[in-house]
């Protein structure tokens, strides 16, 4: 089979009927100066030695090199074999705690933006896997979808504020929900949910989420973040600058406090793994990050492609050769009575 892999270059074929007349307009041209020039007998008998025969070849040859140039340029490409390429991959769904108590300060600069940023290298570790992204708090839902384009994901990522989920509050078996029903149908490949959370579950759902997950073959890694100890969540005004602590209604600073206890159960109980980030070093998402990456997926998609051989060094070669040997042409005539008469 024969084809061009770029047919749009094809078009530059419309080019050489303009170099054909722009040669003949140069020879032309220069006809008519040398007939301004002089007699015509004189002049002929002083351009004796030109030959209009060595000209003539070359331009063919130069045109013949531009038009084999062009054919190179489009890529021709003959041949054909059938290949089954197999991508192999797993699907990635990270469900992020947006919640008022991710924004305590105990890593700096707090929870939540530490959170992104090791999500954000695992995005960029990740090779032919699926990548999703979950928000939740008191509610939750998809931010962005398994996708293979990760400077999309990335792009949603960076969009995960407190304020994009607006009920408080910490809802982790709904969030594990939502990320369940992201995954889409089971098929063959690898499922792993990464759950980024502070662990202060306010509603009482998770186990039910936790058993789906079981069900469904999603094993759940959850990267517990903050300290166990109390620590105050920070406010801020409506232009976003911090003005204190939160406080309940009896004016008592609200703290929040890390529970670890239900994070190690729930990637227990899924055969996952538990992480605890208590400091801003990313040592604990840095070995999250080599588990994810570490190992090999399941089958992402099969599929049969036809591959072209390419043969533009074929047309590159002769249009070199055309060109070498037109410098190799001479313009003159080697006669030896070249110059007789010329000047009577």
């Amino acid at each position: 089979m024969f084809r061009f892999g770029v047919e749009t270059l094809l078009y530059a074929y419309l080019l050489l009927p303009g170099l054909v007349a722009l040669e003949w307009w140069a020879a032309a041209r220069r006809r008519r100066a040398l007939e301004r020039f002089g007699e015509r007998g004189r002049i002929d008998r002083l351009t004796a030695a030109v030959s209009r025969r060595g000209q003539l070849t070359r331009s063919v040859l130069v045109l013949v090199a531009v038009l084999l140039l062009v054919t190179a340029l489009a890529r021709p490409q003959f041949g054909d074999r059938v290949e089954t390429v197999r991508r192999e991959g797993q699907d990635l769904v990270v469900a992020l705690d947006l919640s008022a108590s991710m924004e305590a300060e105990d890593i700096a600069p707090n929870r939540l933006a530490a959170a992104r940023l090791a999500v954000g290298r695992l995005i960029a570790r990740l090779d032919g896997d699926r990548i999703g992204l979950v928000a939740f708090a008191g509610e939750a839902f998809v931010q962005s979808p398994l996708t293979l384009d990760y400077a999309a994901a990335t792009m949603f990522l960076n969009a995960m504020e407190p304020d994009l989920v607006p009920v408080p509050g910490t809802d982790l078996g709904h969030a594990i929900g939502v990320a369940l029903d992201g995954f889409g149908d089971a098929g063959e490949r690898s499922r792993r949910l990464v759950v980024i959370t502070d662990g202060e579950d306010h509603e009482g759902t998770l186990d039910a989420a936790v058993e789906r997950a079981v069900d469904e073959g999603v094993q759940i890694y959850t990267v517990g973040m903050g300290s166990t100890e109390g620590v105050p969540i920070p406010s801020f005004d409506e232009a976003g600058a911090p003005n204190g602590f939160l406080r309940d209604e009896q004016g008592s600073v609200v703290t929040t406090r890390l529970d670890d206890v239900t994070l190690q159960r729930v990637a227990d109980r899924t055969g996952g793994a538990y992480y605890h980030a208590a400091t801003g070093s990313g040592a604990a998402f840095e070995r999250l990050v080599a588990e994810l990456t570490g190992g090999e997926g399941a089958a992402v998609e099969s599929r049969e492609v036809t591959l072209y051989e390419e043969q533009y060094q074929v047309f590159l070669g002769l249009a070199l050769a055309l060109l070498l040997v037109e410098t190799l042409i001479p313009e003159r005539r080697r006669v030896a009575d070249a110059w007789v008469g010329r000047l009577r």
